[in-house]
């Protein structure tokens, strides 16, 4: 395979890297295209006021770095990553040895499409035998840790943690404001934020296990059925250090669990708020009495449907 390759399977290499998950579905990343590398930017016109340090911005990149490490590998090629090369550049991926595709990876990229993050309710039942073993897995091996929360008290505390830290945006009107531009009607053609058929019209977000953000503003868009929702498993994804470095790495970790989830229908309700405000990110580590630092929320379960939010065309990111 030649250098030029690379470039020539550009489109496709970005498509698959741009089906990452990001805060209100943002889609924050820019790819630029060399003979020989692409490289994976921040596009700071679309980091969010809740996300001052642009910390989720960082780590939604680093999970389209994942999707773009796992497309390099759908060409028989091992990725060859270079993070944080210089400035404002948070990655750069060569083509590096030939190495067939294993199995394992495949069924990880046939996930990419039907990969989302699930607002709705689960369906009742555990989740498959083994699955959160090999998600702890995936986690350690891009360098972050997967913690299941497992204790009544603990599962608790967090719960009335987020509900807290989403009572304080809600009252907040330019938190307010920017959930609203990210948020769409139920006939928008909008290729980026979340459409109406992603959250619902009135819910009862406290008493779900995660709380989560409100979407409708009582504008009664939302076309989500508000359902009680099924028992799911509480974790948390935590990274030895708190700086751009580690949130890559949060971010590639949090993007090879969720394909691993969706490849056996099992999806992640995702929850930033309590980490988003120093006060609540301090009372989140302390609940959870784990080394590192936590970097998102996540409330696993069952789901046979699936309905994929808009993703902005490959030529758009570059």
């Amino acid at each position: 395979m030649t250098e030029t390759t690379l470039a020539s399977q550009a489109g496709y290499l970005i498509e698959v890297a741009g089906r990452a998950p990001s805060l209100h579905n943002t889609q924050p990343w820019r790819f630029s295209v060399g003979r020989d590398a692409i490289e994976l930017h921040a596009d700071p016109g679309r980091r969010l006021r809740v996300d001052p340090d642009g910390r989720e911005v960082v780590i939604s990149c680093g999970a389209a770095l994942f999707g773009l490490r796992l497309a390099v590998r759908s060409l028989g090629r091992q990725p060859d990553v270079e993070l944080l090369p210089g400035p404002g550049t948070l990655a750069r991926v060569r083509l590096g040895p030939p190495a067939p595709m294993a199995a394992e990876e495949r069924k990880l990229l046939v996930a990419v499409p039907h990969r989302h993050t699930h607002r709705g309710p689960f369906e009742p039942g555990p989740l498959p035998d083994g699955l959160l073993d090999r998600l702890r897995d995936d986690a350690r091996a891009e360098g972050a840790t997967l913690v299941v929360v497992d204790s009544a008290d603990a599962r608790a505390e967090l719960a009335s943690i987020a509900a807290a830290a989403g009572r304080s945006q809600d009252r907040d009107p330019a938190a307010r404001a920017e959930t609203r531009r990210w948020s769409h009607e139920p006939d928008s053609q909008a290729r980026d934020g979340v459409p109406a058929h992603a959250f619902p019209a009135a819910s009862r977000r406290e008493a779900r296990p995660l709380p989560q953000r409100d979407f409708d503003l009582g504008r009664g868009f939302g076309l989500l059925a508000d359902e009680e929702p099924a028992p799911v498993v509480m974790a948390a994804l935590l990274t030895h250090g708190d700086g751009e470095r580690d949130w890559l790495r949060a971010g590639q970790a949090l993007q090879r669990l969720l394909l691993r989830a969706a490849s056996l229908w099992v999806f992640a309700r995702l929850n930033t708020q309590p980490l988003e405000q120093a006060a609540t990110r301090a009372r989140v580590r302390e609940c959870l009495a784990e080394p590192g630092w936590p970097q998102m929320l996540l409330a696993l379960g069952v789901s046979r449907t699936t309905h994929p939010t808009g993703r902005r065309p490959a030529a758009d990111l570059t």
